[in-house]
């Protein structure tokens, strides 16, 4: 008997070995291809926003849009504040420019010494600086909470607070895993970087639906510290794979760290205008009624799932093929690499910007009605959401843009456009809150504010590039816009045949409504825009013919 079962389980065991010898493979995979990296990281965006959909779903579904739910976004300003002003300043702007050097003076595929010490000294440094901040922000978080939740209840002011404590915790290890990033950015390993985002919204989740009956929102601040801890730590073992040892070296004695604060001071300051922006719109919406800033945070977090998943994913995945160029002085290869990458973000983007404007209702409902979330607190998300959809295409390119000056080691014009546009948005905010406005007001000046920055930052960068092969863009533009107006057209009459006959007062016939009047969409923005010889569209259909599995590596790079 055991030498029949012995061959069977031997088998198993090497066929478990053989997967997981695949699997480490594909997670330590070296991507040669911007628009393939794109690709990959707008799978797993999607894949993260999806679990950012359900936890929205549950967080509304339990708590509602209410005083609680209120008090849990707030929570997040201060933190992700500090986030803002100590690590992605560094990291976005200086950390993979400068790490890069080191690399390239070992030049062996893997962490050599003079990588694995910068390494050390910036995780070392960064990390001694956000325990001291995240320590002092939880102590004194009694004085600062209460200034931007004026409109809260006192007791949800104290629920504020004590979130917001613990939540400090989450910029310590989403800090070190920032460095991270940047580390498996640079070696163009974005598989395992794609998949951060994935376990940390697993963390909130697993802090709703476990946490919660016994420790109700402060359950859900706990699984955000756990999402936090999982970020850090699937990336912390990608980056051991490529021979990273730490040392504790806390000096800051070093011309690449020196480099890097240089680098990083404007990038800060810009980040830190927008989340202080952030905080001054939750103070304000915190004075519109109980639920507002919920309202905003839920709309906000639903138009960027389309941001996130192609806006940021193509602007991570092109910064160093980019910053390469530029290093270079090949101004001519910076062009053609921006303006693909420019149309094909606008090819996408616009037909998600279609769908968020028609089917918000839908979208709303279908998310996040469950519950305590009411058909009033649809109707308050969906017409954020409208608005909050009219500069999608703004807040898409945004990321890319910016990323394209700091290839050029340019920090400072972002500084100056973002500064120019908050200053916009506040004085526009506060006119429309004061003749009357909601949530609404707030958001319109939040989309206003983008496309002010988008055409400013344009605008600067044609003075620092030169052309940016605007003639192209603009013909691809208009044959884009050509094919959503009969994209609109088409989902329109969907909307109202199907309308008609499901019981639109039921969740399978808002799903279906939604479902068909996008598929149908969709379908007709395709088949237009190929017709009408639109390259984004040729190259969409050509990849779509392709099969996955026998994709060659010199294909990908042609795609």
């Amino acid at each position: 008997m055991t030498s029949i079962i012995w061959p069977r389980v031997s088998g198993a065991g090497a066929l478990f070995k053989a997967n997981m010898g695949r699997l480490r493979e594909m997670l330590a995979r070296t991507m040669v291809s911007a628009t393939w990296a794109a690709v990959l990281l707008g799978i797993a965006s999607l894949a993260s926003r999806f679990l950012g959909v359900l936890r929205d779903r549950l967080l509304s579904g339990t708590f509602g849009a209410g005083p609680e739910l209120d008090a849990y976004y707030a929570a997040f300003r201060a933190p992700d504040f500090m986030f803002g002003l100590f690590v992605s300043g560094a990291i976005s702007a200086g950390f993979i420019p400068v790490f890069t050097r080191y690399v390239l003076k070992d030049g062996n595929g893997r962490l050599g010494q003079s990588a694995n010490e910068f390494a050390s000294r910036v995780i070392s440094v960064l990390g001694l600086a956000l325990a001291v901040f995240s320590a002092v922000g939880a102590a004194t978080a009694h004085w600062f909470v209460p200034l931007y939740t004026a409109g809260f209840l006192p007791e949800y002011q104290q629920v504020a607070v004590q979130l917001t404590r613990i939540m400090f915790l989450s910029p310590f290890f989403l800090g070190l895993s920032a460095v991270f990033s940047g580390i498996l950015q640079t070696y163009k390993r974005f598989t395992v970087y794609s998949l951060a985002p994935v376990v940390y919204n697993i963390g909130i989740i697993a802090g709703i639906l476990l946490l919660t009956n016994q420790f109700s929102i402060y359950g859900v601040a706990v699984g955000v510290v756990i999402g936090s801890f999982l970020h850090m730590a699937i990336q912390f073992w990608s980056v051991l794979q490529l021979g990273f040892r730490f040392s504790f070296l806390p000096s800051l004695m070093d011309r690449g760290l020196r480099e890097i604060g240089r680098m990083m001071g404007p990038r800060t300051a810009s980040l830190a205008l927008e989340q202080a922006n952030l905080i001054l719109l939750t103070g304000v919406a915190s004075t519109l009624g109980v639920g507002s800033v919920a309202v905003f945070n839920l709309a906000f977090n639903l138009q960027s799932l389309p941001v996130g998943v192609l806006g940021v994913s193509f602007a991570v995945a092109s910064f160093p093929f980019i910053a390469e160029l530029a290093d270079r002085g090949d101004r001519a290869g910076v062009k053609r690499e921006f303006s693909r990458i420019v149309r094909t973000v606008l090819y996408l983007i616009v037909p998600a910007t279609i769908i968020f404007l028609l089917l918000r209702a839908q979208i709303v409902r279908v998310i996040l009605g469950t519950g305590n979330f009411d058909w009033g607190n649809t109707e308050d998300t969906a017409n954020a959401l409208a608005l909050f959809s009219v500069s999608l295409i703004a807040q898409a390119l945004l990321p890319f843009i910016v990323k394209t000056f700091f290839a050029f080691r340019n920090v400072r014009v972002p500084l100056m456009v973002v500064t120019v546009s908050v200053i916009f948005e506040r004085l526009l905010a506060w006119s429309l809150v004061r003749h009357g406005m909601d949530v609404s007001g707030l958001v319109l000046a939040y989309s206003a504010s983008a496309a002010l920055r988008i055409v400013l930052l344009w605008v600067f960068l044609h003075l620092l590039v030169g052309d940016l092969d605007e003639k192209r863009i603009v013909r691809s533009l208009s044959v884009i816009v050509g094919a959503g107006l009969a994209m609109g057209i088409a989902m329109q009459g969907v909307k109202i045949l199907v309308g008609n006959v499901v019981d639109m007062h039921s969740f399978l016939g808002v799903f279906g409504q939604g479902v068909a009047a996008g598929i149908v969409g969709l379908a007709v923005y395709v088949t237009v825009t190929y017709l009408l010889g639109n390259e984004e569209a040729r190259r969409l259909t050509g990849i779509l013919r392709r099969r996955f599995s026998t994709v060659k590596v010199g294909e990908i790079e042609q795609i």
